[in-house]
């Protein structure tokens, strides 16, 4: 049977894969980079902001219907959005589901006339920058936030058209 990637309109009901994600020390170290344990009232009060934001596409990722992760399209300013994405079932991982994943996205998009488009990666992620290439992102520069400890720098990687 082919595996089959879909990608799901977020619901309320999907709060449940947020607990463990957004506490788990390994998906953590490759996004925020913030190990502090999160409150459950902390993940409630960030999931709801997700629902409720109409300018913003959250997604679950989906293998033959089991849900593996999530990814998003965030409205940034001057009309360019933001890819971010996590498969939170580390048994999926390197399997090149996120890259069909955000290709998906890509196509999803672009049928809404979206198409400055970033993401920003950890420097030492290497797996994740291999696979935003393959999507067809370049390496534009970094980018430094000097108030965030956890996250002092990223990769800015934007698509070409």
């Amino acid at each position: 049977m082919a595996s089959i990637i879909s990608l799901k309109k977020l619901k309320v009901s999907d709060i449940k894969y947020f607990f463990h994600w957004w506490r788990d020390k390994d998906l953590l170290r490759l996004t925020s980079g913030r190990l502090k344990r999160i409150s459950d009232q902390e993940v409630k009060k960030s999931f709801e902001k997700m629902i409720k934001n109409k300018k913003d596409r959250h997604y679950l990722i989906t293998l033959n219907n089991k849900v593996i992760g999530h990814i998003a399209l965030i409205s940034e300013n001057n009309g360019w959005f933001e890819v971010q994405i996590i498969i939170g079932n580390k048994r999926y991982w390197d399997n090149g589901y996120g890259t069909r994943a955000i290709k998906q996205l890509l196509r999803k998009a672009k049928k809404n006339g979206v198409n400055k488009i970033y993401i920003e990666v950890r420097l030492t992620n290497l797996r994740a920058i291999r696979a935003y290439e393959k999507c067809g992102f370049r390496r534009a520069g970094i980018k430094k936030y000097s108030k965030n400890k956890y996250l002092p720098e990223t990769l800015k990687m934007v698509l070409n058209n």
